[in-house]
């Protein structure tokens, strides 16, 4: 099992220096993966479906795993997730390729569509139409990151006869990785997915997903070039060996515990009870 933390870039890791010594103490003891959390805005006051108060601080994802990648060497750097139905793919290409650049090779992006209304509203993005920009994109990306002449005619973007450098170092781009758990999001991991990230789930309903995502492989056609699908989950409560193991036993590949992280010190005790209790 691959063990990762979430949370690099909110709550005492929103301070780049407590993110930088919690990145460097991950690493020391075998962590495979460090995840950020991704809101552009949260609506003020607080309402549903916004998953935190809106005084929470979040830093910008490439931008916190630019700042770590330069204290760490072999830690993979993960986005859980970014929104990507959000952001002009074009402009999301190259700040992602130029992360991976940047890390040397190390970089996970993890996407989905969004779920918060008020975000994309303020963004004056379309929410209604998240979903098949999502798809869209996922394309976009992956013909800027790999195609000689890159060219595109979409619903949403279209362009030919440019160039965006530098591509990425890992052969193929980064691996992208699809979280959600509707019909939709699994349809998307089948189809352009190299791995999906159940956020938050216990064992048992994540059994239940894994399931409806082996239906969905029934139903849609894979590109035999995306390999085969990673699993990753965060679990809802506290993390022990016992539960790694549970999900271990139903597919899950990587483990990625929410860091518990008032200020710099109850994070690296977090580190230290995660080192003796789960390796």
């Amino acid at each position: 099992m691959k063990i990762g933390i979430f949370g690099i870039n909110t709550g005492a890791c929103a301070e780049p220096q407590t993110a930088a010594k919690v990145a460097v103490a991950a690493e020391q003891i075998g962590v495979e993966s460090l995840w950020t959390a991704e809101h552009v805005v949260l609506p003020d006051p607080r309402e549903a479906p916004s998953p935190a108060d809106p005084e929470t601080p979040f830093l910008h994802p490439s931008t916190l795993l630019a700042y770590i990648a330069n204290v760490t060497d072999e830690i993979k750097l993960g986005t859980g997730i970014t929104l990507i139905a959000q952001r002009n793919p074009v402009v999301l290409a190259k700040e992602m390729g130029s992360l991976d650049v940047i890390s040397s090779g190390r970089l996970l992006l993890g996407i989905g569509a969004g779920y918060l209304h008020q975000e994309f509203s303020a963004l004056g993005v379309d929410f209604s139409s998240r979903g098949a920009k999502t798809d869209e994109s996922i394309e976009i990306i992956r013909t800027l990151w790999n195609k000689a002449n890159p060219e595109y005619q979409g619903k949403f973007i279209q362009f030919k006869n440019i160039q965006a450098q530098p591509r990425p170092l890992q052969a193929g781009g980064p691996p992208i990785i699809i979280g959600g758990t509707s019909p939709a999001a699994l349809r998307r991991t089948v189809t352009h997915g190299n791995g999906w990230y159940g956020f938050a789930l216990d064992v048992e309903t994540t059994k239940s997903v894994l399931e409806n995502l082996e239906i969905a492989k029934s139903r849609y056609e894979r590109d035999p070039n995306l390999g085969p699908l990673s699993i990753s989950i965060t679990p809802p409560s506290r993390p022990s060996k016992t539960m790694m193991e549970d999900y271990a036993a139903i597919g899950v590949e990587r483990y990625i515990p929410i860091l518990a992280s008032s200020d710099e010190a109850t994070s690296l005790t977090y580190l230290d009870k995660l080192n003796s209790e789960l390796f």
